[in-house]
């Protein structure tokens, strides 16, 4: 991968005024000629909610999808349910998942869910087509967090998808709190797996993993390192998530979300990467979060190239470049 950067004005909070600063292009390259193209925003933003660098649009909006999962177990975690239930790291790591649902990951959910003495058909996440329980469903991890602080705070677990449930209601304010924002602002819609997500600025996001990495908050800190202790329960063998964080040294917390979301955290540093492509591609948004990976300098290049040759190599013939620069805000 080679990388330029060019450098802009003086930095600006997230939400004034945008312009300037084009979108990262995506390029599939078919022996070496252009065959397909995705449109690309990303922005870096510090704790304290100011974007240090983007590309394209930083109040770009979209939905946070599974990137949302660590913010959703932090009520998990500050209600104590997570302790209760004595799930220890690997039950932090599957509360934040998008697991492949294999068996591992689906016992782990099990074991969660044992521990605060639950049963799998609690479950409101849908059994996956070729499966045979929701415990397989890639959602699982979540949904078991939920029951299990639901059984925590004596709340209803028959109905704990719902926005008005005091469990959502809960997230909402954390993720509030984290934005500086009130909670009645925060727009909600229905996720596949049945559990409300947020609809946020894509700066909103990369705020929300500057404070994930940044190890000032002993919730957010005990995910982290959960993720990262365990990035095999987090997406699955040679998915994006756990091979970044399997080969990262500890150094990047990474989570992505449906639709081409994708967001990165430094671990110490308190900032955050926030990646949306516009037309929801999964490969485009793997290829630009490498892309600046190498520019921030947070992995090694040995690390760069081993992860290069996974996913910017999609198969034989085929290759992922990325035009465009990061700049500083």
């Amino acid at each position: 991968m080679t990388l330029s950067s060019s450098f802009g004005g003086p930095a600006r909070g997230a939400g004034s005024a945008r312009g300037g600063v084009p979108p990262l292009e995506v390029r599939l390259l078919r022996d070496g000629i252009p065959e397909s193209r995705h449109r690309v925003h990303a922005v870096v933003c510090d704790g304290r909610g100011r974007v240090l660098m983007r590309a394209g649009d930083p109040q770009q909006l979209s939905f946070a999808r599974s990137a949302l999962k660590p913010f959703q177990a932090s009520v998990f975690v500050s209600s104590g349910a997570a302790d209760h239930c004595n799930c220890g790291e690997r039950g932090l790591a599957i509360a934040c998942a998008s697991h492949a649902g294999t068996a591992i990951h689906a016992r782990e959910a099990f074991k969660l869910l044992w521990g605060a003495e639950l049963e799998a058909e609690q479950l409101q996440c849908p059994v996956p087509a070729a499966g045979s329980s929701p415990l397989e469903h890639n959602c699982s991890g979540k949904h078991a967090a939920f029951l299990a602080t639901c059984r925590q705070l004596g709340w209803s677990t028959e109905s704990y998808l719902q926005i008005a449930h005091p469990l959502q209601q809960e997230v909402l304010k954390r993720v509030g709190d984290l934005l500086a924002l009130p909670a009645a602002e925060l727009l909600t819609a229905r996720d596949d797996c049945g559990a409300p997500t947020l609809q946020l600025q894509l700066a909103q996001m990369a705020l929300l993993y500057a404070h994930l990495g940044a190890g000032s908050q002993a919730d957010l800190e005990r995910l982290s390192r959960a993720m990262l202790a365990h990035p095999e329960l987090v997406a699955g063998e040679g998915r994006f998530d756990t091979e970044l964080m399997r080969r990262g040294h500890g150094q990047v917390v990474s989570k992505g979300g449906a639709e081409g979301i994708q967001c990165l955290s430094r671990v110490g540093a308190g900032m955050g990467v926030a990646i949306k492509v516009e037309d929801g591609s999964s490969r485009a948004k793997h290829a630009v979060a490498l892309h600046l990976l190498e520019q921030l300098d947070w992995l090694t290049p040995m690390t760069l190239e081993e992860l290069g040759s996974l996913f910017l190599q999609p198969a034989p013939h085929l290759q992922l470049e990325v035009i465009g620069e990061l700049r500083f805000d």
